[in-house]
């Protein structure tokens, strides 16, 4: 079986001028929340379970999508106050069974190869695996370094001519996570992966698949178009 962690917490309050009073991954996109096509990839893909990790306004999330998404079983691993993105997958994880889950953002589309993905992880022995993705011209995302498949480090936010981007698509080992995320409030990204980065036990594999990342309301209205022939 293979299971996933969406991490669906976020407030959305860069979308607010645009999509009132949701969470940001149930922003609507051509008369479905955005959540949606996440989910129809995933089960497309095998995933077979589904834990939706959420907070605000989680109750809207639960609401629309209930416990089930085609062949796709979901569960809930519900917030009483805001964890962060580690905070929020070290909770999830009690809701985990298999040795392996996948990992990634409810605000953002980067439909990969999860074949591939588990495929490059189990071949590299890797612990935690994340999916590149590769831009030109650059500069509101941070950049990637890489030496072969091992991660060197995570770049500030700056104009990039050419570089790689955390694509916010991970598979990871669930004991591994369990022994090495910080407990309480912690930053997924700030906190775990630059620190994992600096000891190279972070290992990457890069993928040309479409990204979309709804934070802005730039990029929220250029997924309507992305995503028009997505059912």
């Amino acid at each position: 079986m293979r299971e996933a962690v969406i991490l669906a917490g976020g407030l959305g309050t860069r979308l607010r001028e645009v999509v009132a009073d949701v969470p940001k991954p149930m922003a609507p996109v051509n008369g479905k929340p955005f959540l949606h096509y996440v989910l129809t990839w995933l089960e497309n893909s095998g995933i077979s379970r589904a834990v939706i990790s959420a907070g605000y306004k989680s109750e809207a999330i639960a609401g629309y999508f209930g416990n089930t998404f085609g062949k796709l079983n979901i569960v809930y691993a519900i917030e009483e106050k805001p964890l962060g993105t580690g905070g929020a997958l070290r909770f999830a994880l009690r809701h985990i069974d298999s040795d392996d889950l996948l990992i990634l953002n409810g605000d953002t589309y980067f439909p990969v190869e999860i074949d591939d993905l588990y495929f490059s992880h189990e071949d590299l022995s890797s612990s935690f695996t994340i999916a590149l993705k590769r831009m030109k011209n650059f500069s509101r995302y941070g950049s990637v370094e890489c030496d072969d498949q091992t991660i060197i480090r995570f770049n500030e936010k700056k104009f990039c001519e050419d570089g790689f981007i955390n694509g916010g698509v991970y598979l990871a080992g669930r004991r591994y996570l369990e022994e090495n995320l910080p407990a309480g409030v912690s930053s997924l990204e700030k906190d775990f992966l630059e620190a994992e980065a600096a000891k190279g036990i972070l290992k990457c594999m890069v993928f040309s698949s479409t990204f979309i990342d709804i934070g802005i309301p730039e990029d929220y209205r250029r997924a309507h178009s992305l995503l028009k022939n997505i059912s």
